[in-house]
């Protein structure tokens, strides 16, 4: 079965990085016991240019998980599923 994710673009000025990778823990945390993964990327060329990831074996899950989520997340409806290649 192909895994699904959602994605989330954040731009983060100096001085709330602290506090995001804070956010950033917690969300790991929260994402991990609703059986999900969190990933987050920082863009090598411009700091506090984030992408999230969160991915999931299946739709349900995820989106179960992102209408518990105690964070908004961009747009939690659009869900990519991955392409068997």
């Amino acid at each position: 079965m192909p895994r699904v994710l959602t994605m989330h673009r954040k731009i983060v000025p100096p001085p709330e990085r602290k506090s995001y990778h804070d956010k950033l823990r917690a969300k790991r945390d929260y994402y991990a016991r609703a059986n999900c993964r969190f990933y987050a990327f920082e863009e090598a060329g411009l700091p506090g240019a984030f992408l999230e990831f969160f991915e999931a074996a299946d739709a349900k899950t995820l989106s179960a998980a992102h209408a518990g989520s105690p964070d908004a997340v961009g747009d939690p409806g659009r869900i990519y599923r991955e392409v068997e290649l």
